[in-house]
């Protein structure tokens, strides 16, 4: 099988530092794949790897099946759009799009018609005459992405674009992103700090940690099935419990995970443990609370408001409550990488 985007033990060094250690993943062609992670995890030096813009420090990097590691940015079929759109305010739209086909030489209609089109495929047909400094935020990220795709990539990196967007643009711009790249049908290699964002547009998405892959899965299973404590944390809330503390609490060996919403307060259920409440935040579509241990651990409850008298109004700090929950809940997890 020939892949969008291979890479075989790439590291990218800095120094003493390993900013990228060892990654090895395979994209697939037509694939919205997400790279996840905190600030200095190595998510944006493995896109900008892929782009051409840093030098490998050992390992390799295939793009559909072609060793790309020696080849200058302009010979690698991919297009980036960063978050700082770096659109010309002097320019129109159109101009705007059309910029990188004039620099390939291409003539004023032959570029024209396609920054046309491009604009087209993000919605922004009306703004072809208007310059950057006229369009919202939103718009003038899908000028960047309209300028990208002109090039017809078979690959678009796209590195935290939705970064610089109030929250409920932001959602809609996930939306508007998923819905362009399943009708282009090419690869989009999208880099985010924001679970939300890798969660609710990816295919897959690769969870990094200090340079390294912790899990590569589908949202569903990240969330559901995390395999280490650093994926278990940082992809959702989750109660992590160590072996000390999982064989004191529930009797089980190795270390677990166990996400709020599965907890229970006052009923029955394999595991009960009696608790503190240390705080309570509602959070509109959900109440959650703290609890404090015996022992000084602390444990995270989320349960949903479907009605104003949810199970956990009434709640209040300084209260004891039992806290319950399936063993089948807990996910038995592996060593962080």
């Amino acid at each position: 099988m020939t892949y969008a985007v291979e890479f075989n033990n790439v590291s990218r060094l800095y120094g003493d530092v390993r900013a990228v250690d060892g990654v090895t993943i395979a994209i697939r062609d037509g694939e919205f794949f997400s790279m996840l992670g905190p600030s200095g995890s190595g998510k944006t030096t493995c896109l900008r790897l892929i782009a051409g813009f840093e030098q490998l420090s050992g390992g390799t990097i295939s793009i559909f099946g072609k060793e790309a590691s020696e080849l200058p940015p302009w010979e690698r079929d991919v297009n980036t759009v960063f978050q700082d759109y770096a659109l010309f305010p002097h320019m129109s739209i159109l101009d705007n799009v059309a910029y990188g086909l004039m620099v390939k030489g291409i003539d004023k209609k032959k570029r024209h018609a396609q920054a046309r089109d491009a604009l087209e495929k993000v919605g922004l047909s009306f703004a072809v005459a208007r310059k950057p400094s006229q369009l919202s935020g939103g718009q003038r990220q899908r000028v960047a992405i309209a300028r990208a795709l002109v090039n017809e990539p078979r690959v678009l990196l796209l590195d935290e674009p939705l970064g610089a967007l109030d929250l409920k643009l932001r959602e809609q711009m996930q939306f508007e992103l998923k819905k362009l790249q399943q009708e282009l049908g090419i690869t989009f290699i999208f880099v985010t700090h924001d679970q939300g964002e890798a969660l609710s547009m990816s295919d897959r998405v690769a969870v990094f940690n200090n340079g390294r892959i912790e899990q590569v899965d589908t949202p569903r299973d990240l969330y559901m099935r995390p395999r280490t404590p650093f994926v278990a944390g940082f992809v959702g809330t989750s109660n992590v419990f160590d072996a000390g503390l999982a064989q004191k609490i529930c009797g089980m060996e190795g270390s677990y995970s166990l996400r709020p919403e599965h907890i229970r307060l006052n009923e029955g259920g394999d595991v009960q443990v009696q608790g503190i409440v240390q705080a309570v935040q509602y959070q509109g579509a959900a109440t959650r609370l703290e609890l404090k241990l015996a022992d000084g651990a602390k444990l995270l409850v989320s349960q949903a408001n479907l009605s104003e008298t949810s199970p956990l109004s009434g709640i209040a700090p300084g209260q004891a409550v039992m806290a319950s929950w399936s063993r089948e809940a807990m996910i038995r997890l592996l060593e962080d990488r």
